[in-house]
Protein backbone atom coordinates (compact mmCIF):
# COMPACT_ATOMS: atom_id res chain seq x y z
CA UNK A 1 0.00 0.00 0.00
CA UNK A 2 2.97 2.73 0.95
CA UNK A 3 4.92 1.05 -2.40
CA UNK A 4 1.92 2.33 -4.42
CA UNK A 5 1.28 5.49 -2.92
CA UNK A 6 4.89 6.05 -3.14
CA UNK A 7 4.36 5.65 -6.90
CA UNK A 8 1.17 7.56 -7.62
CA UNK A 9 3.05 10.89 -5.70
CA UNK A 10 6.52 10.09 -7.54
CA UNK A 11 4.34 10.16 -10.62
CA UNK A 12 1.96 13.59 -9.84
CA UNK A 13 5.86 15.39 -8.98
CA UNK A 14 6.97 14.47 -12.62
CA UNK A 15 3.86 15.72 -14.37
CA UNK A 16 4.26 18.76 -12.26
CA UNK A 17 7.61 19.45 -13.29
CA UNK A 18 6.82 18.73 -16.87
CA UNK A 19 3.83 21.11 -16.75
CA UNK A 20 5.96 23.83 -15.36
CA UNK A 21 8.86 22.98 -17.68
CA UNK A 22 6.91 23.24 -20.62
CA UNK A 23 5.29 26.51 -19.18
CA UNK A 24 8.42 28.21 -18.44
CA UNK A 25 9.74 27.44 -21.56
CA UNK A 26 7.02 27.87 -24.26
CA UNK A 27 6.95 30.92 -26.03
CA UNK A 28 5.17 33.69 -25.24
CA UNK A 29 2.26 35.35 -27.41
CA UNK A 30 4.01 38.82 -27.79
CA UNK A 31 7.14 36.52 -28.94
CA UNK A 32 5.07 34.46 -31.23
CA UNK A 33 3.64 37.16 -32.83
CA UNK A 34 7.25 38.87 -33.63
CA UNK A 35 8.58 35.72 -34.87
CA UNK A 36 5.69 35.42 -37.33
CA UNK A 37 6.14 39.23 -38.72
CA UNK A 38 9.77 38.29 -38.66
CA UNK A 39 9.20 35.18 -40.90
CA UNK A 40 6.80 36.65 -43.23
CA UNK A 41 8.75 39.87 -44.03
CA UNK A 42 11.78 37.70 -44.57
CA UNK A 43 14.17 39.25 -41.73
CA UNK A 44 17.84 37.66 -41.78
CA UNK A 45 18.88 36.81 -38.25
CA UNK A 46 23.16 35.92 -37.30
CA UNK A 47 21.62 32.56 -35.75
CA UNK A 48 19.74 31.49 -38.65
CA UNK A 49 17.62 32.86 -41.93
CA UNK A 50 18.05 32.25 -45.13
CA UNK A 51 21.31 33.49 -46.98
CA UNK A 52 19.64 34.42 -50.30
CA UNK A 53 18.04 37.13 -49.02
CA UNK A 54 18.41 40.36 -51.11
CA UNK A 55 20.65 42.73 -48.93
CA UNK A 56 19.75 46.60 -48.59
CA UNK A 57 22.91 48.72 -49.75
CA UNK A 58 23.62 52.01 -51.13
CA UNK A 59 25.54 52.53 -54.46
CA UNK A 60 26.56 55.02 -56.82
CA UNK A 61 28.17 55.23 -60.02
CA UNK A 62 31.65 56.32 -61.05
CA UNK A 63 32.46 59.41 -62.23
CA UNK A 64 35.11 60.85 -64.90
CA UNK A 65 36.64 63.98 -63.37
CA UNK A 66 39.58 66.19 -63.49
CA UNK A 67 41.55 65.42 -59.54
CA UNK A 68 44.18 67.71 -58.68
CA UNK A 69 47.36 66.27 -56.70
CA UNK A 70 48.13 68.09 -53.88
CA UNK A 71 51.58 67.75 -51.69
CA UNK A 72 50.55 68.33 -47.80
CA UNK A 73 52.55 69.46 -45.41
CA UNK A 74 52.20 71.46 -41.96
CA UNK A 75 54.28 74.86 -41.21
CA UNK A 76 54.18 78.12 -39.48
CA UNK A 77 53.04 81.32 -40.95
CA UNK A 78 56.22 84.43 -40.54
CA UNK A 79 55.20 88.00 -40.84
CA UNK A 80 56.68 89.04 -44.26
CA UNK A 81 59.23 91.94 -42.81
CA UNK A 82 59.38 92.55 -39.14
CA UNK A 83 61.00 95.90 -38.17
CA UNK A 84 61.56 97.42 -34.63
CA UNK A 85 61.09 100.50 -34.73
CA UNK A 86 63.71 103.16 -32.42
CA UNK A 87 64.28 106.40 -32.36
CA UNK A 88 67.43 107.86 -34.22
CA UNK A 89 68.09 110.76 -31.63
CA UNK A 90 68.22 111.54 -27.76
CA UNK A 91 65.08 113.43 -26.39
CA UNK A 92 61.83 113.30 -24.78
CA UNK A 93 58.50 111.71 -26.24
CA UNK A 94 56.22 114.28 -26.72
CA UNK A 95 53.24 111.95 -28.26
CA UNK A 96 52.54 108.61 -29.56
CA UNK A 97 50.75 108.81 -32.56
CA UNK A 98 49.56 105.06 -33.15
CA UNK A 99 47.12 103.14 -31.09
CA UNK A 100 48.26 99.68 -30.57
CA UNK A 101 47.05 97.19 -32.88
CA UNK A 102 46.57 99.25 -35.60
CA UNK A 103 47.37 99.14 -38.97
CA UNK A 104 49.50 101.88 -40.28
CA UNK A 105 50.75 103.22 -43.72
CA UNK A 106 54.84 103.42 -44.56
CA UNK A 107 55.68 107.01 -43.67
CA UNK A 108 52.88 107.74 -41.39
CA UNK A 109 53.99 108.74 -37.80
CA UNK A 110 53.90 106.99 -35.11
CA UNK A 111 55.94 109.25 -32.62
CA UNK A 112 57.55 112.65 -32.35
CA UNK A 113 60.00 113.15 -30.07
CA UNK A 114 60.78 117.36 -28.54
CA UNK A 115 62.55 119.63 -31.29
CA UNK A 116 63.86 122.10 -29.73
CA UNK A 117 67.45 121.21 -29.49
CA UNK A 118 67.75 120.35 -33.37
CA UNK A 119 65.67 122.54 -34.23
CA UNK A 120 68.42 125.42 -32.76
CA UNK A 121 71.13 123.54 -34.66
CA UNK A 122 69.11 123.32 -37.76
CA UNK A 123 68.70 127.43 -37.27
CA UNK A 124 72.48 127.76 -36.65
CA UNK A 125 73.83 126.19 -39.80
CA UNK A 126 71.15 128.21 -42.00
CA UNK A 127 72.78 131.72 -40.53
CA UNK A 128 76.34 130.12 -40.94
CA UNK A 129 75.72 129.60 -44.70
CA UNK A 130 74.06 133.14 -45.00
CA UNK A 131 77.40 134.62 -43.18
CA UNK A 132 79.70 132.90 -45.87
CA UNK A 133 77.70 133.47 -48.96
CA UNK A 134 77.60 136.88 -48.57
CA UNK A 135 82.03 137.07 -47.59
CA UNK A 136 81.71 135.05 -50.80
CA UNK A 137 79.85 137.79 -52.63
CA UNK A 138 82.06 140.40 -51.88
CA UNK A 139 85.19 138.37 -52.46
CA UNK A 140 83.65 137.75 -55.97
CA UNK A 141 83.66 141.76 -56.42
CA UNK A 142 86.85 142.44 -55.75
CA UNK A 143 87.89 139.88 -57.70
CA UNK A 144 86.34 141.56 -60.63
CA UNK A 145 87.77 144.98 -59.80
CA UNK A 146 91.39 143.19 -59.56
CA UNK A 147 90.93 141.62 -63.18
CA UNK A 148 90.35 144.71 -64.58
CA UNK A 149 93.28 146.64 -62.79
CA UNK A 150 95.99 143.96 -64.03
CA UNK A 151 94.53 144.28 -67.40
CA UNK A 152 96.17 148.48 -67.34
CA UNK A 153 98.84 147.01 -64.61
CA UNK A 154 97.08 149.06 -61.98
CA UNK A 155 97.41 146.36 -59.60
CA UNK A 156 100.01 143.34 -59.42
CA UNK A 157 98.99 139.88 -60.88
CA UNK A 158 99.92 137.77 -57.68
CA UNK A 159 97.17 140.34 -56.34
CA UNK A 160 94.61 139.00 -58.51
CA UNK A 161 95.65 135.73 -58.08
CA UNK A 162 95.20 135.33 -54.31
CA UNK A 163 91.40 136.99 -54.71
CA UNK A 164 90.61 133.89 -57.01
CA UNK A 165 92.21 131.83 -54.41
CA UNK A 166 90.28 133.56 -51.56
CA UNK A 167 86.66 133.20 -53.68
CA UNK A 168 87.28 129.47 -54.12
CA UNK A 169 88.49 129.27 -50.61
CA UNK A 170 84.41 131.14 -49.57
CA UNK A 171 82.80 129.10 -52.16
CA UNK A 172 83.85 125.45 -50.60
CA UNK A 173 82.71 126.73 -47.12
CA UNK A 174 79.25 127.89 -48.32
CA UNK A 175 79.16 124.45 -50.17
CA UNK A 176 80.17 122.90 -46.34
CA UNK A 177 77.34 125.24 -44.75
CA UNK A 178 75.15 123.69 -47.09
CA UNK A 179 76.31 120.16 -45.87
CA UNK A 180 75.65 121.03 -42.76
CA UNK A 181 72.08 122.17 -43.21
CA UNK A 182 71.24 119.51 -44.82
CA UNK A 183 72.50 117.04 -41.95
CA UNK A 184 70.82 119.56 -39.38
CA UNK A 185 67.68 118.62 -41.18
CA UNK A 186 68.00 115.36 -40.86
CA UNK A 187 68.55 114.90 -37.38
CA UNK A 188 65.53 117.61 -36.82
CA UNK A 189 63.25 115.33 -38.98
CA UNK A 190 64.38 112.03 -36.86
CA UNK A 191 62.40 113.82 -34.05
CA UNK A 192 59.26 112.27 -36.32
CA UNK A 193 59.05 109.03 -36.15
CA UNK A 194 57.82 107.17 -39.11
CA UNK A 195 56.29 103.93 -39.76
CA UNK A 196 59.06 102.47 -42.26
CA UNK A 197 56.96 100.19 -43.80
CA UNK A 198 53.21 99.34 -43.58
CA UNK A 199 52.32 96.65 -41.43
CA UNK A 200 50.57 96.01 -37.73
CA UNK A 201 51.62 97.36 -34.78
CA UNK A 202 52.51 95.24 -31.71
CA UNK A 203 52.35 96.60 -28.03
CA UNK A 204 54.12 100.17 -27.68
CA UNK A 205 57.02 99.45 -25.63
CA UNK A 206 57.27 103.30 -24.22
CA UNK A 207 55.25 105.80 -22.98
CA UNK A 208 55.01 109.65 -23.84
CA UNK A 209 57.26 111.85 -21.50
CA UNK A 210 60.11 108.87 -21.16
CA UNK A 211 63.39 110.14 -22.52
CA UNK A 212 64.49 107.79 -25.52
CA UNK A 213 68.14 107.19 -27.01
CA UNK A 214 69.25 106.19 -30.43
CA UNK A 215 71.28 103.89 -28.44
CA UNK A 216 68.35 102.04 -26.95
CA UNK A 217 67.46 98.21 -28.20
CA UNK A 218 63.69 97.84 -26.86
CA UNK A 219 62.63 100.25 -29.49
CA UNK A 220 58.99 102.08 -29.67
CA UNK A 221 57.15 99.61 -31.06
CA UNK A 222 57.23 96.64 -33.35
CA UNK A 223 55.71 96.86 -37.15
CA UNK A 224 54.83 93.83 -38.41
CA UNK A 225 53.84 93.30 -42.43
CA UNK A 226 50.88 90.86 -42.39
CA UNK A 227 49.28 91.69 -46.15
CA UNK A 228 50.97 90.02 -47.99
CA UNK A 229 52.09 87.08 -44.94
CA UNK A 230 54.54 83.81 -46.19
CA UNK A 231 54.59 80.53 -44.66
CA UNK A 232 57.65 78.11 -44.02
CA UNK A 233 56.77 74.66 -43.78
CA UNK A 234 58.37 71.46 -44.76
CA UNK A 235 57.81 68.66 -47.07
CA UNK A 236 59.67 65.22 -47.69
CA UNK A 237 62.53 64.84 -49.77
CA UNK A 238 60.98 62.37 -52.18
CA UNK A 239 58.93 65.00 -52.95
CA UNK A 240 61.79 67.47 -54.40
CA UNK A 241 62.40 66.12 -58.09
CA UNK A 242 58.62 67.38 -58.51
CA UNK A 243 58.68 70.20 -56.75
CA UNK A 244 61.79 71.40 -58.96
CA UNK A 245 59.94 70.62 -62.08
CA UNK A 246 56.64 72.50 -61.67
CA UNK A 247 58.61 75.28 -60.64
CA UNK A 248 60.29 75.24 -63.52
CA UNK A 249 56.65 76.32 -65.53
CA UNK A 250 56.29 78.58 -63.28
CA UNK A 251 55.32 79.34 -59.17
CA UNK A 252 52.94 76.39 -58.04
CA UNK A 253 50.19 77.13 -56.40
CA UNK A 254 49.72 76.65 -52.51
CA UNK A 255 46.57 76.70 -50.25
CA UNK A 256 46.49 77.35 -47.02
CA UNK A 257 43.47 74.51 -45.16
CA UNK A 258 41.58 75.64 -41.96
CA UNK A 259 41.37 73.63 -38.99
CA UNK A 260 38.77 71.38 -40.19
CA UNK A 261 41.26 70.51 -43.18
CA UNK A 262 38.88 70.86 -46.19
CA UNK A 263 38.17 74.75 -45.88
CA UNK A 264 40.55 77.04 -47.97
CA UNK A 265 40.98 79.94 -46.32
CA UNK A 266 43.73 81.41 -48.65
CA UNK A 267 45.51 81.00 -51.74
CA UNK A 268 48.70 81.51 -52.55
CA UNK A 269 51.98 81.20 -54.35
CA UNK A 270 55.22 79.01 -53.76
CA UNK A 271 58.24 81.21 -53.76
CA UNK A 272 61.38 79.47 -52.52
CA UNK A 273 62.90 76.02 -52.16
CA UNK A 274 65.58 76.31 -49.82
CA UNK A 275 68.55 75.12 -51.17
CA UNK A 276 69.41 72.17 -49.30
CA UNK A 277 67.84 69.24 -47.34
CA UNK A 278 67.46 69.30 -43.56
CA UNK A 279 69.97 65.69 -43.02
CA UNK A 280 68.19 65.02 -39.39
CA UNK A 281 64.87 65.22 -40.97
CA UNK A 282 65.08 64.10 -44.34
CA UNK A 283 62.67 66.87 -45.58
CA UNK A 284 63.76 70.52 -47.40
CA UNK A 285 61.80 73.49 -46.52
CA UNK A 286 59.50 75.79 -48.70
CA UNK A 287 58.18 79.33 -47.96
CA UNK A 288 55.09 80.46 -49.40
CA UNK A 289 53.39 83.84 -49.48
CA UNK A 290 50.06 85.05 -49.38
CA UNK A 291 48.00 87.61 -49.78
CA UNK A 292 46.36 87.41 -46.43
CA UNK A 293 43.59 90.08 -47.12
CA UNK A 294 41.31 88.87 -44.79
CA UNK A 295 44.07 88.44 -42.16
CA UNK A 296 43.01 84.82 -41.46
CA UNK A 297 46.90 83.89 -41.18
CA UNK A 298 48.79 85.06 -38.01
CA UNK A 299 52.34 85.36 -37.72
CA UNK A 300 53.57 82.78 -35.20
CA UNK A 301 50.40 80.61 -36.27
CA UNK A 302 50.53 76.99 -37.51
CA UNK A 303 49.21 76.23 -41.22
CA UNK A 304 48.30 73.19 -42.86
CA UNK A 305 49.03 73.61 -46.10
CA UNK A 306 48.82 71.88 -49.55
CA UNK A 307 50.52 72.39 -52.78
CA UNK A 308 49.14 71.92 -56.11
CA UNK A 309 51.76 69.64 -58.31
CA UNK A 310 49.66 68.02 -61.13
CA UNK A 311 46.29 67.54 -62.26
CA UNK A 312 44.85 63.94 -63.40
CA UNK A 313 43.06 64.61 -66.21
CA UNK A 314 39.27 62.79 -67.03
CA UNK A 315 39.94 59.96 -64.57
CA UNK A 316 37.51 57.13 -62.77
CA UNK A 317 36.92 58.51 -59.15
CA UNK A 318 34.11 56.54 -56.91
CA UNK A 319 33.89 57.72 -52.76
CA UNK A 320 36.66 56.05 -50.68
CA UNK A 321 33.68 54.28 -48.59
CA UNK A 322 33.80 51.85 -51.92
CA UNK A 323 37.06 50.25 -52.04
CA UNK A 324 37.48 47.81 -49.22
CA UNK A 325 40.89 45.84 -49.14
CA UNK A 326 41.41 42.14 -48.26
CA UNK A 327 44.27 39.32 -48.79
CA UNK A 328 44.43 39.91 -52.51
CA UNK A 329 44.43 43.93 -52.83
CA UNK A 330 41.66 46.34 -53.18
CA UNK A 331 38.30 45.65 -54.54
CA UNK A 332 34.74 47.20 -55.01
CA UNK A 333 31.84 45.60 -54.99
CA UNK A 334 29.98 46.34 -58.46
CA UNK A 335 26.13 46.35 -58.67
CA UNK A 336 25.49 43.94 -62.10
CA UNK A 337 22.39 44.65 -63.88
CA UNK A 338 20.22 41.44 -62.46
CA UNK A 339 20.89 43.54 -59.12
CA UNK A 340 23.62 41.15 -58.10
CA UNK A 341 26.98 41.98 -56.40
CA UNK A 342 30.36 41.12 -58.45
CA UNK A 343 33.56 41.56 -56.97
CA UNK A 344 35.53 43.71 -58.89
CA UNK A 345 39.51 43.72 -58.16
CA UNK A 346 40.95 47.62 -58.73
CA UNK A 347 43.90 49.60 -58.94
CA UNK A 348 43.71 52.68 -56.61
CA UNK A 349 46.25 55.14 -57.88
CA UNK A 350 45.42 57.51 -55.05
CA UNK A 351 42.85 58.09 -52.61
CA UNK A 352 42.16 60.74 -49.79
CA UNK A 353 39.36 60.99 -47.36
CA UNK A 354 36.62 61.85 -49.85
CA UNK A 355 37.25 59.74 -53.08
CA UNK A 356 39.45 57.37 -54.56
CA UNK A 357 41.17 57.09 -58.19
CA UNK A 358 40.70 54.11 -60.24
CA UNK A 359 43.47 53.51 -62.31
CA UNK A 360 42.39 50.42 -63.56
CA UNK A 361 39.89 47.36 -63.31
CA UNK A 362 36.34 49.75 -63.71
CA UNK A 363 34.67 52.09 -66.04
CA UNK A 364 33.00 55.30 -66.17
CA UNK A 365 28.74 54.87 -64.80
CA UNK A 366 29.55 51.63 -63.04
CA UNK A 367 27.80 51.36 -60.17
CA UNK A 368 29.68 50.51 -57.15
CA UNK A 369 28.31 49.77 -53.43
CA UNK A 370 28.98 52.49 -50.64
CA UNK A 371 27.26 50.86 -48.19
CA UNK A 372 26.03 47.69 -46.81
CA UNK A 373 28.70 45.35 -46.88
CA UNK A 374 28.37 43.32 -43.53
CA UNK A 375 26.20 40.79 -45.81
CA UNK A 376 27.63 40.73 -49.11
CA UNK A 377 29.71 38.10 -51.26
CA UNK A 378 30.41 37.39 -54.24
CA UNK A 379 26.74 36.98 -56.44
CA UNK A 380 24.43 38.28 -53.69
CA UNK A 381 21.25 39.88 -54.52
CA UNK A 382 21.22 43.36 -53.39
CA UNK A 383 18.41 45.98 -53.36
CA UNK A 384 19.68 49.74 -53.47
CA UNK A 385 17.89 51.88 -51.38
CA UNK A 386 17.06 55.26 -51.78
CA UNK A 387 19.23 58.13 -50.43
CA UNK A 388 15.79 59.07 -47.85
CA UNK A 389 16.47 55.03 -46.52
CA UNK A 390 20.56 55.55 -45.94
CA UNK A 391 19.99 56.30 -42.31
CA UNK A 392 18.34 52.98 -42.08
CA UNK A 393 20.78 50.86 -43.86
CA UNK A 394 24.25 49.66 -41.11
CA UNK A 395 26.75 51.98 -40.70
CA UNK A 396 29.87 49.76 -42.41
CA UNK A 397 33.34 50.03 -40.36
CA UNK A 398 36.47 49.73 -42.39
CA UNK A 399 37.46 46.24 -42.37
CA UNK A 400 40.14 44.92 -40.05
CA UNK A 401 41.79 42.15 -39.22
CA UNK A 402 40.00 40.18 -36.64
CA UNK A 403 36.53 40.80 -37.76
CA UNK A 404 34.89 38.53 -40.37
CA UNK A 405 31.86 38.85 -42.47
CA UNK A 406 31.04 42.10 -40.81
CA UNK A 407 30.18 40.80 -37.30
CA UNK A 408 29.17 43.64 -35.09
CA UNK A 409 32.35 45.04 -32.22
CA UNK A 410 32.36 43.79 -29.21
CA UNK A 411 29.64 45.21 -27.17
CA UNK A 412 26.81 46.07 -29.57
CA UNK A 413 24.63 43.16 -29.79
CA UNK A 414 25.54 40.42 -33.35
CA UNK A 415 23.07 41.87 -35.56
CA UNK A 416 24.17 44.84 -35.40
CA UNK A 417 21.61 46.61 -36.50
CA UNK A 418 21.46 45.14 -40.27
CA UNK A 419 18.10 43.23 -40.02
CA UNK A 420 16.46 44.20 -43.44
CA UNK A 421 13.35 44.80 -41.97
CA UNK A 422 14.33 47.95 -40.93
CA UNK A 423 14.15 49.18 -37.43
CA UNK A 424 12.31 47.27 -35.18
CA UNK A 425 9.64 49.06 -32.46
CA UNK A 426 10.22 49.74 -29.27
CA UNK A 427 7.55 47.54 -28.20
CA UNK A 428 8.67 44.23 -30.18
CA UNK A 429 12.30 44.99 -28.80
CA UNK A 430 13.39 41.82 -26.14
CA UNK A 431 15.84 41.48 -23.55
CA UNK A 432 17.56 43.49 -20.98
CA UNK A 433 17.87 47.42 -21.13
CA UNK A 434 20.35 49.12 -23.37
CA UNK A 435 19.99 46.54 -26.11
CA UNK A 436 19.46 47.73 -29.77
CA UNK A 437 16.21 46.92 -31.98
CA UNK A 438 18.13 45.41 -34.92
CA UNK A 439 20.25 43.76 -32.35
CA UNK A 440 16.71 42.24 -29.95
CA UNK A 441 15.15 41.15 -33.56
CA UNK A 442 18.67 39.03 -34.76
CA UNK A 443 19.64 37.27 -31.68
CA UNK A 444 17.75 34.33 -30.40
CA UNK A 445 14.95 35.24 -27.86
CA UNK A 446 16.04 33.38 -24.28
CA UNK A 447 12.98 31.71 -22.54
CA UNK A 448 10.69 33.65 -20.71
CA UNK A 449 8.18 33.12 -17.70
CA UNK A 450 4.82 33.43 -18.93
CA UNK A 451 2.78 37.03 -19.05
CA UNK A 452 2.02 37.50 -15.43
CA UNK A 453 5.18 36.17 -13.52
CA UNK A 454 7.26 38.44 -16.29
CA UNK A 455 5.40 41.27 -15.41
CA UNK A 456 5.72 41.18 -11.43
CA UNK A 457 9.41 40.58 -12.18
CA UNK A 458 10.21 43.55 -14.47
CA UNK A 459 10.28 41.74 -17.38
CA UNK A 460 13.79 40.83 -17.31
CA UNK A 461 13.34 37.13 -15.48
CA UNK A 462 14.18 35.41 -18.85
CA UNK A 463 17.29 36.65 -19.61
CA UNK A 464 20.07 34.19 -18.44
CA UNK A 465 23.43 35.07 -19.27
CA UNK A 466 25.52 33.90 -21.70
CA UNK A 467 22.16 33.75 -23.86
CA UNK A 468 22.36 37.38 -25.13
CA UNK A 469 24.33 36.39 -28.76
CA UNK A 470 23.55 34.06 -31.66
CA UNK A 471 26.14 31.41 -32.76
CA UNK A 472 27.76 31.98 -36.03
CA UNK A 473 26.23 30.97 -39.01
CA UNK A 474 28.27 27.21 -40.00
CA UNK A 475 29.22 28.14 -43.60
CA UNK A 476 28.33 31.51 -43.62
CA UNK A 477 29.89 33.68 -46.82
CA UNK A 478 32.45 35.57 -45.83
CA UNK A 479 33.62 39.10 -47.95
CA UNK A 480 36.61 38.80 -49.46
CA UNK A 481 38.05 41.37 -47.83
CA UNK A 482 37.30 39.93 -44.41
CA UNK A 483 40.34 39.55 -42.36
CA UNK A 484 40.96 35.96 -41.15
Amino acid sequence: MMRALRRLTLLALLAFVGGAAYWYLSPSPTQQAQQQKQGNRGGFRRGGGNPNDTVPVLATAAQVADVPVYFEGVGSAKALNTVTVRSQVDGKIMKIAFTEGQEVAQGAVIAKIDPTLYQAQYDIAVAKKAQDEAQLANAKLDLERYTRLAASNAVQKQQVDTQKALVDQLTAQTQSDQASIESAKATLDYTDVIAPLSGLTGIRQVDEGNIVHATDTTGIVVITQIKPISVLFSLPQQELSDLNKGMQKGPLPVQAMGGDGATVIDTGKLTVINNQVDQTTGTVQLKAEFPNANTQLWPGQFINVRVLIDTLRKVIVVPTSAVQRGPDGTFVYVVKDDNTAAVRPVTVRQQDDRQAVIATGLQADERVITTGFGRLSDGSKVEVASPEEADQLPTDQPQRGGRRGGGAPKGQGQGGGQGQGGRQPAAETAGGAGATPAAAAEAPQPPRRREGEGRRNGGETGNRPGNNTAPPVAGAATPPGAAP
